[in-house]
């Protein structure tokens, strides 16, 4: 039975302060009337990859291709996000091959002409080279990023703080889980606080 997209119900938090300090702490909250605040002066998708098969013996991790849940979860969560409105500008995928088959199907949910960039060090790099790319001074407002844990959800946590973190992905930051993250003012490599959680989708629910 192939999954379906589940958004997580934002409706009954409040908008709230969850930290200051470093100009890349987290400073934002959820946002709960997102047709009221206009459009962000930058939105960010951080999508995990879809559910991988096992390595096959003399396979390595970077081969690993999506299962067939996982490629049911791809398309789900990509057709999803398109129907309510999530489109990205430009999306960074890492190079395994997990993560290029994740992001793929934007290309028929959203358009041909996206930009899809494949770069290594979405699978080898740090949480800081995730967000050194992320918050890139670019012309795009709009950026989506598919790659790995632990990085995804570090950088997740760091951005909205833990308890919205949690709340959010309360069993960890699950295969094919878009956060959608508005900014009202455009971040910087140096300074990316004041994120807010407009939205977080699932393929299937928690568990």
């Amino acid at each position: 039975m192939p999954p379906f997209a589940k958004p997580v119900d934002l409706s009954g938090e409040e908008r709230h302060e969850v930290g200051s300090g470093a100009d890349h702490r987290p400073r934002g909250g959820w946002r709960t009337d997102l047709a009221s605040l206009g459009t962000p002066a930058f939105r960010l998708y951080l999508l995990r990859h879809a559910r991988a098969a096992w390595a096959e013996p003399g396979q390595s991790d970077f081969d690993r291709s999506l299962d067939d849940d996982g490629f049911a979860e791809a398309e789900v969560i990509a057709e999803e996000a398109a129907d309510q409105g999530y489109k990205p500008a430009l999306i960074f995928s890492s190079t395994a091959a997990r993560c290029r088959q994740t992001a793929e199907p934007f290309h028929r949910s959203v358009s041909q002409d996206l930009t899809i960039e494949h770069v290594d060090q979405l699978y080898s790099g740090t949480i800081d080279a995730y967000a050194e790319l992320a918050f890139a001074s670019r012309q795009e407002t709009s950026v989506m990023i598919v790659g790995h844990n632990p990085m995804i959800e570090e950088l997740f946590h760091r951005l909205v703080g833990k308890e919205i973190a949690e709340a959010a992905a309360p069993f960890g930051y699950p295969t094919a889980g878009l956060a959608i993250l508005d900014f009202d003012e455009r971040p910087s490599e140096d300074a990316y606080a004041g994120a807010c959680l407009a939205g977080f989708m699932t393929p299937r629910p928690a568990r």
